[in-house]
């Protein structure tokens, strides 16, 4: 089934990408897919020609396979693109027993590369994405042509994770598709137009008609704990990693910091970094254009035979 990105409210994906300047060549539209991993149903969004080279994409806490789509659309002429739903996100199952503990986390991601059979692809990932991409790339590098890893580290900074936190503990049932929109044009800056466009693949209205998030509010306990993994965990799963790898920074983020990414670099082999300019941690989101370039040119430079 093709998953329309023009129904709803705010712009369509292809008049946003247009008015922030993100490049594609083909108004593509993603297929929604559904395959069961472990006993559970997870939810993907597939782009492009499934010929061409492949690239998996994981979002960060509370998004979905959606906030992708500025970076799917540019990359799916060339690229055959699958964007997955985390679980307890988007239309992906929710953990029936509330476990979203790293070590469940990477083994889903485990079990969808082996159910599709992927190979040689390159793994991106945003934020707890990232994080979950390079703890399976540590013990899986030989499977990767490359690895992206966007604003997250073994080491993360407590200013944005206090703002994160206070974010994700605001009340989550709202009376409207507007409050919600103000709440997220508030806290990223972005017009209604650009915030509505993508909001409505991120929360649901309910059968009482109020509205709250596309997520399982376990995750939104103020005593849960992030990973359960001590920095040196993931510091040790990180120097692991060999296969290419860029890393990427927003230059506004509080949550990862130069000082942690030069660390990664110098850690493993073959790691190239890059700050994105006007970017906080929603790096893709608030820059793509630039977020784009800075991609391509690592593929062209790094991947392309």
């Amino acid at each position: 089934m093709a998953s329309s990105p023009d129904v709803g409210h705010g712009l369509s994906l292809y008049d946003a990408a247009r008015q922030i300047g993100v490049p594609f060549t083909q108004e593509n539209r993603p297929t929604d897919k559904d395959i069961l991993v472990h006993g559970m149903n997870f939810h993907y969004l597939e782009w492009g020609d499934s010929a061409n080279p492949k690239i998996l994409m994981l979002h960060g806490n509370s998004q979905q396979s959606h906030s992708w789509d500025f970076i799917s659309l540019s990359l799916s002429d060339r690229y055959n693109v699958i964007a997955l739903d985390q679980r307890g996100h988007g239309d992906s199952d929710w953990a029936a027993a509330g476990d979203y503990s790293l070590e469940a986390q990477v083994g889903d991601l485990d079990g969808f590369v082996k159910a599709l059979g992927l190979d040689q692809f390159v793994l991106m990932g945003h934020s707890m994405g990232g994080r979950n991409s390079y703890v399976w790339a540590s013990s899986n590098s030989w499977l990767l042509r490359g690895l992206v890893i966007v604003d997250t580290g073994p080491e993360t900074q407590r200013g944005g994770r206090n703002r994160i936190k206070t974010f994700r503990e605001l009340p989550d049932e709202l009376d409207s598709f507007e409050e919600f929109s103000q709440r997220i044009q508030e806290y990223t800056g972005r017009t209604q137009e650009q915030v509505e466009g993508a909001l409505k693949y991120s929360i649901r209205q309910r059968q009482d008609g109020k509205w709250t998030w596309k997520y399982d509010k376990a995750m939104r306990d103020p005593s849960r704990q992030e990973t359960g993994w001590e920095p040196e965990q993931l510091w040790a799963s990180w120097s692991r990693i060999d296969c290419p790898t860029l890393v990427l920074r927003g230059d506004r983020s509080d949550l990862f910091d130069e000082e942690t990414m030069q660390k990664m670099q110098e850690s493993i082999g073959d790691c190239e970094t890059v700050t994105i300019a006007r970017a906080g941690h929603l790096v893709q989101g608030d820059n793509p254009a630039d977020f784009l370039t800075a991609v391509e040119a690592w593929f062209n430079k790094r991947l392309v035979q």
